[in-house]
Parts: C-alpha cells; structure tokens; sequence
C-alpha cells in the first residue's frame, strides 16, 4: 500500500513562480537576488496557511543556486530550521549564534529561518540583537511570525519586513482545480468555491479540506457532498428563505428554520450566513461592486435573478434585522425566538397595509356668500358696463357656457391658484348690471335665491345637568388620564370637585403652578364634559387660593389621619394592639 502523502507537503511549492496568490512579495525577491540587493534579515509576517514558511525555504535554497546553476542541488547542509515555540530560551539563542560564526562547506550562505519567533521571551529576544543587527556576511536570518505585534520594536527595527496578505477565494479555487485536475478527481467549481471559502484565506487549510472531502466524495467531488462533510448551509437555503421573505409567506420561512435545526446546524449561523446573503444580492444591484461578489458562476446567476425580485431598501432593512439578532443572539435565553421573531419581522418588510393610504379629512373653508359681499360684487360689475341679458334663464345659460370655459386647463405654463368654484346665482350676480329696470329686477331675484340657498348653521345642545354630573363626569375624565399615564394632572383633578354656574365650571387649587398646567390641557378637559353632559358652552375658570382646604393626602401619615378624623374608633384599635403607622 502507497503511503500517502497531504496535499499541503505533496502540492508545497519549490519556486517562486509556483506560490499561489503573493505575486508582489515573490518578485521582490527574486529581484533582490538577482541584482544582489538582499537584506541579510527578514521578516515574514502574516495569517496561518500563506506561504511565510514555504518562501523561506524557497528564499534559502535559490541564494545558493545562483552560483551553481544545479538545479538538483538543495543545500540541505546550508539551510537551518528554528522553532522558537519550543526552543525559546537564552541558550537555544546561545547555542545558534555559535553556529554563525562556522562559514558555509558548500555554497556562499548559510540561512537561518527561525519559525513562530514572537515566541521567544525577552531575555532571548536581547542576546539575539547583536547578532541580528552585524551579522557575518555568510548569514542570513528569516524570521516567520503570525504575530508581528508581540515582537519588540528593536528587532522589528533590524529586519526587512515582508507582510503576506489572505488569499483571495478565486487563487485558491483555481489551485484546488488544477490539483483535482492532476489528481483525476471530477471536481463541480461551485464544490470547489465553498473549500474556498470555507478556508477563510490559508491555502494550507483549503488543501486539508480538500483532502477530507475527497476522502468522503471520491473521484467526484459535489456541492452537496462539499456542505455534508463541511457541515455548512448551501446557498439554496439562503434562496429558499429569502423567496418566503419577500412572498411575505411567515409560515414558510419558520418551518425552513425548523429543518435546518433539525439538520443540526446553529441558529447563529443561520442567521449570519442569511445577513452575508442580503449583502450579495446588494452587491449585484449594481455594476460597479459586482467584483465584490466571490461566489461560483452558476450561483451568480441565481444572485442575479434573486436581486431582479428584492428592493435595495428590504436589503438594506433586512441586513440591519439580521445584525440586530446576531449581536443579541448570545445573550438571549430564547434563541430560537429570537430568530424566529427576526424572520417575521424579515417576512414583513415589503407587507402593504392599505388601510394605512393617506385621506384627506380636513377640507378647506368655502366662504360664506352674504349679501354684502353679494352687493360690492354687482357694483363692481356695475363699473364694467357688460352686455346686459334680457332675462335671467339666458342669463343662466350664457354663465354656465362660462363656467365650462373657466373649468378648460389654460396654456400657461405657470402654476395658478386653486379657485373655488362659484354656483350659478353667484355668477350672474357679478356679471347683473344695475342700470336699467330689467336689471334691478333680475337683482332682486337673484337676491331672493341666494336667501334660500343659504345654509343655516346647526346650533349645538346646551342640556341641563346637575352638579353631581359635572363632578362624575369630572372624575371619569381623570380615570382616563391614568390609563393614559398622565397621573400629574390625574391627581390635579381628583385633589378638588369642580363647581358649576350658568355653564361656568368654577375649580380652586392652593397655587399658580397648579392652574398653568391645568390651563394648558383644559381644551382637552372641556371637549370631553361637552360631550360627556352634552352641552357645548361650557366654560372653565380657574382660581389660586393659597389657604385653600386640603382634602388629598399621600403619606401613610396623612391616611391615617383621615381615617381618624372619620372613625374616631381607628385610635382605639391603634392604642389597643399596639399599631404603628
């Protein structure tokens, strides 16, 4: 049986050109050697899994070909490895500057790289200074670190700093397919796309999935096999749920929910997984952040038809929902509400209330036509001369063909006052002259058609009622202030019992600050008495009398003795069983 061998050591790179996705730093390099331009310290800083370690040894094996030319030769001698996760005390530091002072057998250089150096302590960082600053011209040090924080400012200030950044989504897909390619596994890109993204920007953690999911798939590598193994949510979900949302179909998106958690998956993640959703069906709502998307290209055409349905406002809406109940799910003791109560308010977004259109309820005032405004108007029209009308039905007849003109939309582009539009009678009688005796005649007409159509006020009630009426109606209005939470001016009411006289509500308080707060709700107060006793005179007059009696009382204290003053037997029971107040 082969032994086998991880795709992470059988895929390491041996050039530079073969390291994925740190074309800038790999130039760099080899550019300094080739114009022997190279430091003799470096620093490889950056994220787990992106090549720090695997340029090293790169970096130390080509210093030393560029003399020999030999391709074969890897000057294994040359080259010495340091973990200083383990080996991090003063005298590992000792023991390797030793070493650096023995030139190299073969070769011009001998390389140090020096893994996981923040791990050294302080004492062994400061014996390594003098040696790092004035090296011997046959060595050089790479340290590697994922850290670059932990190490102190007097090395960092000695070495040449390379910092290596994530790799993207699509150099690591692109690798995984050229490693199934020559492995002969049937790979789907869109598999492939979520190891990528699964490993977050570490090329050696995208190949260890790589190497579990084939182990579970086989020769043919699936989505679904992919989010099995991974325990991840496939992107369908997410599109599923987002049809019931904008559908407004609440039932469907809870019982999708229900699945997932009884697949096995987190709420938390769900969640999460759903915002980042949101996030690219908004991406693809234009085309200027459509690079921003990093998904496979079967699954970009679904974003592109999803995005089609969704407004950018319920996007945006339903981003800030599901980061509301990401922050909060940790500390919720219901987490499954919580979610839920977020899919229902997701599922809302885009519900239209038509009850909720807006009417117009209040109409603007017409005036009034009354015979003074009736009488400046014909001798108005007086000073015009119009053309007379023998009577007052062709009269009628000619000022309705007017009123349809005046109703036809001028050309004039500028905007014109609304302007009321006038009755029939109102008309004629601006256009009536009042110099001849047909004229007067069809005046006074007029005159008498416009008294009928005149439109008398209603006079509102003005009932009876008596002063215990008032007062319960008084303390009934109090009530409703409480429910409301207005107990300030609740307890205003109930500390006097109003008086009343020829509907004049009479009410004395024992200070200024008392009648300015009730002067302020009183429209209020009487609008409720007026319906309440039906009778709309009503008036309120509001007196400050400072030596006015006080029947209200609020400490235990005041109670009892109130109860006292009432029931004189209460000192009795007081004294009896010794009671305290």
């Amino acid at each position: 049986m082969e032994h086998f061998i991880v795709s992470a050591r059988k895929y390491r790179p041996t050039t530079f050109k073969s390291v994925v996705g740190q074309q800038a730093i790999t130039n760099t390099l080899e550019n300094a050697i080739e114009n022997n331009h190279l430091a003799q310290a470096l620093l490889f800083t950056g994220p787990r899994g992106v090549g720090k370690t695997t340029c090293a040894r790169i970096l130390a094996k080509r210093i030393n070909q560029k003399e020999t030319q030999d391709p074969n030769e890897d000057f294994a001698f040359n080259i010495f490895e340091l973990d200083a996760a383990s080996n991090n005390s003063v005298d590992d530091i000792r023991s390797l500057t030793d070493q650096v002072r023995i030139p190299p057998q073969t070769g011009n250089y001998k390389v140090y790289i020096i893994d996981e150096v923040h791990m050294l302590s302080q004492a062994a960082f400061n014996a390594f200074l003098k040696t790092l600053e004035e090296p011997p011209k046959h060595a050089i040090f790479i340290l590697a670190t994922t850290e670059k924080h932990k190490i102190i400012p007097t090395i960092l200030s000695r070495c040449q700093i390379f910092d290596f950044k994530r790799i993207t989504v699509t150099d690591i897909k692109n690798h995984l397919a050229e490693i199934a390619q020559t492995e002969g596994i049937n790979a789907e890109d869109d598999a492939l796309h979520i190891i990528a993204q699964k490993a977050d920007g570490a090329l050696r953690d995208a190949l260890s999935i790589f190497d579990r999911v084939v182990s579970f798939s086989g020769k043919n590598l699936t989505r679904q096999a992919v989010t099995e193994n991974l325990n991840v949510l496939d992107y369908t979900t997410y599109f599923e749920t987002t049809e019931f949302l904008l559908n407004n179909d609440i039932p469907g998106a809870l019982m999708l929910f229900d699945e997932i958690l009884a697949k096995g998956f987190d709420g938390h993640h769900f969640i999460s997984g759903l915002a980042s959703h949101f996030r690219d069906l908004l991406v693809c709502k234009h085309q200027s952040t459509i690079a921003l998307l990093e998904v496979g290209e079967q699954i970009k055409v679904n974003y592109f038809e999803q995005t089609q349905k969704a407004t950018s406002e319920f996007l945006l809406k339903g981003i800030e929902i599901a980061n509301e109940c990401d922050l909060k799910y940790k500390t919720s003791k219901n987490q499954r509400l919580l979610v839920e109560l977020s899919l229902m308010q997701l599922a809302s977004i885009t519900a239209v209330d038509e009850k909720k259109k807006p009417q117009r309820f209040i109409q603007p005032p017409q005036p009034k036509v009354t015979e003074k405004n009736f009488e400046n108007a014909t001798k108005a029209e007086a000073t015009s001369s119009p053309k007379p009308y023998p009577n007052t039905s062709e009269a009628l007849n000619a000022n309705s063909e007017t009123a349809v003109a005046e109703k036809e939309p001028s050309n004039d582009a500028s905007p014109q006052p609304e302007q009321k539009q006038k009755s029939i009678p109102e008309r004629n009688a601006e256009r009536i002259s009042a110099l001849s005796l047909k004229s007067i005649q069809q005046k006074r007409q007029l005159q008498e058609e416009l008294k009928k159509r005149e439109v008398k006020t209603e006079k509102l009630p003005e009932d009876p009622f008596s002063e215990i009426d008032l007062q319960v109606a008084w303390k009934e209005y109090a009530r409703l202030l409480e429910k409301k939470g207005e107990h300030i001016i609740a307890s205003h009411l109930d500390m006097v019992l109003p008086t009343c006289k020829h509907n004049t509500i009479q009410v004395s308080y024992p200070n200024e600050t008392i009648k300015v707060e009730l002067e302020r709700s009183q429209q209020y107060l009487l609008n409720f008495l007026s319906k309440k006793l039906n009778n709309h005179s009503l008036s309120l007059t509001i007196d400050v009398n400072e030596n006015h009696q006080k029947n209200y009382v609020y400490t235990p204290r005041e109670k009892f003795e109130k109860l006292r003053e009432k029931y004189p037997i209460m000192d009795t029971l007081k004294k009896t069983f010794d009671l305290d107040v």
